[in-house]
């Protein structure tokens, strides 16, 4: 397995006024109320994932501008600081506020315990280009520090397969070659089924199986490459039990090609180091939450996952150890990880979801 994230700090960002050495293992349900926090730990990973492909500024604009991320505005929050540590590795960086809604991507180091453990500082960015992954590619300086910890950091996925409309990109064919790893909104989904049909056989099998629990109409996927004009590409055409008609993408009702989605990435054969996904249960029938909490389960035995819910059901498939309850205190947001001790009473008759549902686990909005 590779290396998963051990430890997080956040300072200053969005409702997170300071999440400080946070330790995380390799399943985390995060469980609050709505506007408790969940989201904005889960949009700290698309900022990072945003720096690391160049996109930061895209991100910052989307969000509203700098001013919208720092916690409680520019009065409150001079600058956001962040810090990660995963193995024997480590990465940290700064957003200062600038002019306007403009920003400075500053204070990036990166960590790597080899002998002695020490920061290897790489200074300011001129132009909010991160200087990591500048240095990780060869474009400067000495890559021999930098590059594994861009290696791990870039290697992070966040799964969101909320969009399953008719022009949802999973809907519609791709082209073949975009095979080698399943994009954040399985846009490739088909050609990556088709190259783990042809490459991996046992993984494709394990994927098919999963989804026809949840779809027993299903027999198999198509996957035919079609020659669409220069390219040749393909769709999640499929075959229904009984039947030679090929069906295809939009036959596929919205929770069941979600399923697909979240199968394929919970399945897939080498995984990223750590998996996000926000709550994948929209939109499934009861027992398919039931199965997609046993695929997160066996999931998280080969990689990390940070699961944030409301689902009661979903609760139900993990244990109290696996819990990270969001609450908004005074304004903020904290994070605490259950112990079974607490709750060792209210098990003996109650279902851990049963426990959210009753408020016993509690996650909503506090004064105290």
């Amino acid at each position: 397995m590779a290396s998963s994230l051990d430890k997080l700090t956040i300072r200053g960002f969005k409702s997170i006024r300071e999440l400080k050495d946070f330790e995380l293992k390799n399943l985390n349900i995060l469980v609050g109320a709505n506007g408790s926090g969940k989201s904005n730990l889960i949009s700290f990973f698309r900022m990072l994932q945003s720096l690391i492909d160049g996109t930061l500024a895209d991100y910052v604009r989307n969000s509203g501008g700098i001013s919208d991320l720092l916690y409680n505005g520019r009065k409150a929050t001079q600058e956001m600081a962040f810090e990660t540590y995963f193995g024997r590795l480590g990465y940290r960086f700064k957003l200062v506020p600038g002019p306007g809604e403009g920003f400075a991507l500053t204070d990036e180091a990166c960590f790597c315990c080899d002998g002695a453990s020490q920061w290897w500082d790489l200074g300011d960015s001129v132009d909010n280009t991160s200087r990591l992954v500048e240095e990780a590619k060869g474009h400067y300086g000495d890559s021999e520090n930098s590059k594994p910890v861009y290696d791990v950091v870039s290697s992070w996925k966040i799964y969101h397969f909320n969009d399953t409309t008719a022009t949802a990109s999973m809907r519609h064919a791709e082209i073949i070659q975009d095979n080698r790893a399943l994009r954040n909104d399985a846009a490739n989904i088909a050609p990556f089924l088709l190259f783990l049909r042809e490459l991996n056989r046992p993984h494709y099998d394990e994927i098919l199986h999963a989804c026809r629990l949840v779809a027993p109409f299903l027999d198999d996927f198509l996957l035919e490459p079609q020659q669409l004009g220069p390219k040749t590409k393909v769709a999640l055409s499929w075959k229904a039990k009984g039947s030679d008609y090929p069906m295809q993408p939009y036959h596929l009702s919205d929770g069941t090609i979600r399923f697909i989605c979240l199968a394929t990435a919970l399945l897939q054969p080498n995984p990223p180091s750590t998996i996000i996904i926000d709550e994948p249960e929209l939109g499934l029938h009861p027992e398919a939450i039931r199965i997609l909490g046993e695929l997160i389960e066996d999931a998280a035995k080969r990689t990390q996952l940070i699961i944030a819910t409301q689902s009661p059901l979903l609760l139900d498939q993990f244990a109290i150890k696996d819990i990270v309850v969001v609450k908004r205190k005074e304004g903020q947001s904290t994070f605490e990880r259950l112990k079974h001790e607490d709750f060792t009473e209210w098990l003996q008759d109650y279902s851990v979801g049963q426990l959210w549902t009753k408020n016993v686990i509690q996650g909503g909005t506090t004064k105290s």
